[in-house]
């Protein structure tokens, strides 16, 4: 069984909701079985009740593909997420993500918040550590439709100022497909 990490960072529901579709794509794969885990937020030690649990390090060592979610925070990825990907140094000096496939996603409080300048920097520390993306490409028909969010780069939802709207359907289906494609891309380098 193929297990596939779906990390994220969420404030507002929007990013965690989007995580929960990832997944739900990367279970539509025989063979392949998502793994939810999110980052702490800065100063805060304990996990929810509610939510998935924190990331350690060997979760990323015994994934076999990454899909990373982070909200916008002026076009980069937010704090927390940073802070803990700067502290994956030990795997990355022994090559532990070399080789997996990865697949990032954001949401943005703004239409032009900078969706893709954050996916884009969220694959810089991907790309040291081995990783190889997997986009999403036009054959998703969505990409030519959706108003709000969505890009090759990976998946994107505009969540509004309040964090108020729901993710759409060209967002919802985006989603899934980035997850579905990140488990099948994981699967055949696997063989």
């Amino acid at each position: 069984m193929a297990e596939i990490l779906v990390l994220y960072y969420s404030a507002g529901g929007s990013v965690k909701r989007m995580a929960e579709l990832i997944a739900e794509g990367v279970e539509r794969v025989p063979g392949a079985q998502a793994r939810i885990r999110t980052v702490a937020p800065i100063n805060q030690a304990a996990p929810a009740k509610d939510g998935p649990p924190y990331c350690e390090l060997k979760d990323l060592e015994e994934c076999a593909g990454l899909a990373l979610g982070s909200p916008t925070r002026f076009g980069n990825m937010a704090a927390p997420m940073k802070a803990f990907i700067d502290g994956t140094g030990a795997l990355w000096m022994k090559g532990a993500l070399t080789g997996k496939p990865a697949c990032v996603f954001t949401s943005t409080g703004s239409l032009h918040g900078g969706q893709e300048t954050t996916l884009l920097s969220m694959m810089l520390p991907l790309l040291h550590h081995g990783m190889l993306i997997a986009g999403l490409p036009y054959s998703n028909t969505e990409l030519n439709a959706t108003r709000s969010g969505g890009t090759p780069y990976g998946a994107s939802h505009f969540a509004g100022l309040a964090s108020d709207l729901p993710i759409s359907d060209a967002e919802r289906a985006l989603c899934v497909a980035q997850g579905r494609r990140l488990a099948e891309v994981a699967l055949k380098l696997q063989k």
